[in-house]
């Protein structure tokens, strides 16, 4: 049993062929005596216990249970029935009578909580070593720092004692631990998951966090966990699409090159200039953006209001118990004391500047992808430097929740000297499976292995076109084609990308004259015709209704025959838009237009990026 992998489809497998969950649950306690590490778990369930809760799941059944069986691990700041809860502090610890939200649901789906982990104490740092528990050790490299705060829910993952593990994030914390143990960490949007049963940091801007060895089993366990939740008053409805194939050209945001912040590690300079080099092989186009105004929105996190917030946490235990808190934690959460009311509505409001002043530059580009932590660390210059270190490995990590942005920090390779490389693919908030499809790909093309385990990835099982689900289809063949400059229209309005295809032989395709925005008519012939390139994306009814409202003539919404001889509704032009038009048939599709003319790719990235349209420009 101890080469049983434990990525879920892996399990699943062995499970199938007659593995029993008894065998699964004493590998798992093989792997934790194994790995002897007494840092990674605050308290770590009964053999018995867990064989009692695996027995009551039933027969395998993972069409009822998709997680049926599936061990995990959860942060110890969120809720367990009749689990300790401690945040890595003992005098604080309580004993909940219920399940956090979130472990409920992925109970109900059939998985196994193992036990609880490890962390920064009250969830403050990114180090993993302010604890008064043992350090959890890196999985890759034990003299370097785990990751916090979610260090042992991290490690455990990494080493392949659990499937996955629950974390959470506020300002990184879900994802510097990924990154410097090779794994997944999917940070949600805000309020995606219920933070309800979690101890709170910052309450406006925590989330509960995945860590996962593979995108698939991540995505997986956020499908399940999602839900809107009454009972907590910043939960958020957020459609969970199912993880499809992706738009096929994106446009992805990187720093700019002055504005890159490595402290020095070239290694990691240069691994990630290889990772965006896979993102070129994958079809991306790269846009450079300047970052001083993220940066500027990381620096608040620390500062007035989201200090006071985590003191206002944790007020009446820290004024009664300040002597049992981590010195660190201590000395940055008791800093609060110092600020004022006035403080805090100075630091909401230039947040709310900075909101403003980015919603375009963010619009502008479909995806970012930044370093997901701009060095490693050892334990030791951490704990001898606490506060620059960590606030260092937030450099890419801090201003995501504060600007609404969901994102997953994937592996994509080892740096020159050996140690994990990762980045973060960052998206507004709802499109956590834009970042999910896109990540896929990445962690594949890595041929990495999985975390610390050394298991292969799991062979990549196709993705299933997204339900219809009373959506209507639409042929888009000009400037709505993914990346594009008007692609962002139909990302505003939910729209799910289905395949890129071609349309019969009975079009000729034009480009079109006195357009503000470059974009070509497509138009049905009675001979002559050719072939065209076309995607076809999904709208909701009523948004397909505003979108087809917005389209001025010439151009229009009509009947277009596939290559399949399927009809869709898409665009077409009229005969009166074709004066001074140019017949690009020849070339088969807009996208190869494009890139013969210079000139208009210019225009078009003019377009795209302008800040004062922020990619969204008229119909």
């Amino acid at each position: 049993m101890s080469d049983v992998h434990f990525d879920i489809a892996s399990l699943h497998a062995a499970y199938r062929d007659g593995v029993g969950v008894g065998d699964v649950i004493a590998t798992i306690y093989a792997r934790i005596e194994a790995a002897d590490d007494p840092g990674i778990f605050i308290h770590l369930v009964s053999k018995a216990n867990l064989l009692t809760a695996a027995e009551a799941l039933g027969p395998f059944d993972p069409a009822a249970k998709p997680l049926w069986g599936i061990p995990f691990a959860v942060k110890d700041n969120i809720d367990v029935a009749g689990m300790p809860t401690t945040a890595a502090c003992a005098e604080y610890t309580y004993w909940p009578d219920e399940d956090a939200t979130v472990v409920a649901r992925l109970k109900a789906a059939g998985a196994l909580v193992v036990g609880k982990t490890n962390l920064d104490q009250f969830a403050t740092g990114l180090v993993g070593v302010r604890t008064p528990y043992p350090i959890p050790r890196n999985a890759i490299d034990a003299e370097l720092v785990p990751g916090g705060s979610s260090s042992g829910s991290a490690v455990a993952t990494a080493r392949g004692i659990v499937s996955f593990a629950l974390g959470t994030d506020t300002a990184g914390s879900g994802r510097i631990p990924a990154g410097l143990n090779n794994i997944v960490g999917l940070k949600p949007t805000v309020g995606a998951l219920s933070t309800g049963g979690v101890v709170p940091a910052c309450r406006t801007l925590d989330c509960v966090s995945v860590f996962a060895l593979t995108v698939d089993d991540a995505y997986a366990v956020f499908s399940v966990a999602a839900a809107r939740d009454a009972a907590d008053p910043y939960s958020r409805d957020i459609a969970v699409q199912p993880l499809a194939a992706r738009p096929p050209v994106l446009s992805v945001g990187i720093p700019a090159k002055a504005d890159l912040k490595f402290f020095g590690d070239v290694a990691m300079q240069a691994g990630f200039e290889a990772s965006l080099a896979m993102l070129s092989r994958l079809g991306c186009r790269l846009v450079e953006i300047p970052f001083g105004d993220f940066y500027a929105t990381a620096n608040l996190l620390y500062e007035g209001a989201w200090v006071a917030e985590r003191y206002a946490a944790i007020r009446d235990f820290m004024e009664a118990n300040e002597a049992a808190m981590h010195p660190v934690t201590r000395k940055i959460i008791g800093g609060a004391r110092k600020l004022s009311a006035a403080d805090a509505f100075r630091g909401l409001y230039a947040l709310q500047a900075y909101r403003a002043k980015l919603a375009a530059v963010i619009a502008s580009v479909d995806l970012f992808c930044v370093p997901t932590a701009p060095t490693h660390y050892t334990a030791a210059a951490v704990l001898a430097d606490p506060v620059e270190t960590n606030s260092r490995l937030g450099t890419y990590t801090n201003f995501v929740n504060l600007l609404d942005m969901c994102g997953i920090a994937v592996p994509t390779g080892k740096r020159d000297d050996g140690l994990p490389m990762s980045v973060t693919l960052l998206a507004p908030a709802g499109r956590d499976v834009l970042t999910a499809m896109l990540a896929r790909d990445l962690h594949v093309q890595s041929g990495l292995s999985l975390g610390a385990t050394g298991w292969p990835q799991p062979n990549l099982q196709p993705v299933a076109a997204p339900p219809c689900d009373g959506m209507i289809d639409l042929v888009v063949v000009g400037a709505h084609l993914s990346g594009m400059p008007l692609n962002g229209q139909l990302n505003q309005l939910g729209a799910q990308f289905l395949r890129a295809t071609k349309t019969a032989a009975a079009y000729r395709l034009y480009a079109l004259a006195g357009q503000s925005v470059p974009k070509p008519g497509l138009i049905r012939v009675a001979d002559g015709g050719t072939r065209i390139d076309v995607e076809i994306w999904r709208l909701e009814p009523e948004a397909f209704g505003r979108f087809v409202a917005a389209i001025p003539a010439p151009l229009g919404i009509g009947t277009v025959e596939l290559d399949d001889g399927t009809p869709a509704k898409g665009f077409l032009v009229e005969t009166a838009g074709l004066d001074g038009a140019s017949d690009i048939s020849s070339l088969g599709g807009w996208r190869r237009f494009v890139a013969r003319n210079r000139d208009m790719a210019d225009q078009i990235d003019q377009q795209r990026n302008s800040p004062d349209t922020g990619g969204h420009v008229a119909l």
